[in-house]
């Protein structure tokens, strides 16, 4: 799968078939069609990716952390990946914090 160049993106752990009160509100935090998020999700692909250091990072950068709560809410179990050059690795909540606020890693 081709990705985003520097980003960090939600992928589902599992490929569970939804409701459409989880897209719908999905939908109302991330602005992504509820269309996509289910091909997403069928497909193992992120349900949201906030692409960094780009003109609406101001945008995305919240809508990516209310997302992470909704799932951690409504208990589905979600994978982050720090895209960086395209390339993916898995990272935890606590690292998507750390890189969203700017801060550096204590172990640094």
């Amino acid at each position: 799968m081709t990705g985003p160049r520097n980003a960090l993106s939600l992928t589902l752990s599992e490929r569970p078939d939804l409701p459409s009160a989880v897209y719908q509100a999905l939908y109302r935090i991330t602005g992504r069609s509820t269309v996509e998020m289910r091909n997403a999700v069928r497909e193992g692909a992120p349900v949201y990716t906030a692409a960094l250091f780009g003109t609406d990072h101001l945008q995305v950068v919240p809508r990516l952390e209310k997302a992470a709560d909704y799932l951690d809410a409504v208990g589905l179990p979600f994978v982050v990946h720090e895209w960086t050059d395209g390339e993916a690795s898995v990272i935890t909540r606590e690292t998507m914090r750390r890189i969203v606020e700017g801060t550096d890693d204590p172990a640094d």
